[in-house]
């Protein structure tokens, strides 16, 4: 029968590939997480690492366990801090993944909130890309994910459930007033992500050509530095520009391009109630974002 403290030392020795860090993290011995592997092994009746040189890897069969027991812990520590939350709202944690441009706009406000309204309430953050956000959600190492979505993106699989907070409009940003896409149809462009680059040469051939792109970045202050040095132009959402504004740049709003911005949460309602706090507090945030 598989127990915790196998599966704690799966997981540690499959995030440091290593059984000397995964002892070091765990404050075992390198015998004793040795001899738990060994146990695992024998319960399961699968050969779950190998050696290999000096190291060691997973087995099919290992990656498969390791993460379903990442699953397994990352559920576990939810229970016991939503458990302490049935309290009341007096204690607890909510953990948060978001992107560059809402942990720098609309969560701080919402932290403070949260505090303001539950100073019993621990808040972790996470800074992720959605796709990094959503996989820590889907393992139980979140509880909250802020991911974005364009209006071709594809749905989200089963089990995430989407509550839409704002519409994030893009702007065109150049070191000159007064432009339209039309008018850059031969300059160089500065490209983001790839959902963001995706968008970028969507708006493009809806006016009739495709970017040159000169740079990829995804850091949107160095992307208007760029711009402002009349490097090239960019395509750049409203929280980015909320967030900070370089000087010497003018953003032009490009109307029927917004993306938007949903809080995701996984699994069947209801959610702990120090989630259920924050997803509140965010929704009235993202409410009186000026964008």
């Amino acid at each position: 029968m598989l127990n915790l403290t196998q599966l704690k030392v799966l997981d540690a020795v499959a995030r440091h590939r290593s059984v000397t860090e995964a002892a070091k993290e765990l404050h075992y011995s390198q015998p004793s997480v040795s001899h738990h592997l060994a146990r695992l092994e024998a319960a399961t009746g699968a050969k779950l690492i190998q050696r290999v040189g000096r190291g060691i890897r997973l087995t099919p069969e290992g990656e498969l366990l390791a993460q379903r027991a990442t699953e397994i812990l990352g559920r576990l520590d939810a229970a016991s801090a939503e458990l302490a939350a049935r309290v009341g709202l007096r204690a607890g944690r909510v953990r948060l993944a978001g992107f560059q441009t809402v942990l720098s706009t609309l969560v701080p406000k919402a932290a403070a909130e949260l505090s303001r309204r539950h100073p019993g309430i621990e808040l972790n953050l996470v800074d992720a890309h959605p796709s990094d956000g959503l996989k820590l959600l889907r393992a139980g190492q979140v509880d909250l994910a802020l991911i974005f979505r364009h209006a071709d993106s594809p749905l989200e699989e089963d089990g995430i459930r989407l509550t839409h907070l704002l519409d994030d409009p893009i702007y065109l940003v150049s070191d000159r007033p007064d432009q339209r896409l039309e008018d850059h149809r031969d300059s160089a462009w500065v490209g983001g992500c790839e959902r963001c680059r995706a968008a970028t040469v969507a708006a493009c051939e809806r006016a009739g050509f495709a970017p040159r792109f000169a740079f990829f970045c995804d850091d949107t202050v160095i992307t208007q530095s760029l711009v402002a040095a009349g490097m090239g132009v960019a395509i750049v959402n409203g929280l980015a520009l909320l967030a900070h504004q370089s000087p010497g740049i003018h953003a032009a709003p490009l109307t029927g391009n917004a993306r938007q911005i949903y809080a995701a949460t996984y699994g069947d309602p209801p959610d702990p109630p120090a989630t259920t706090a924050l997803l509140e507090i965010l929704a009235e945030s993202s409410a009186r974002a000026d964008l």
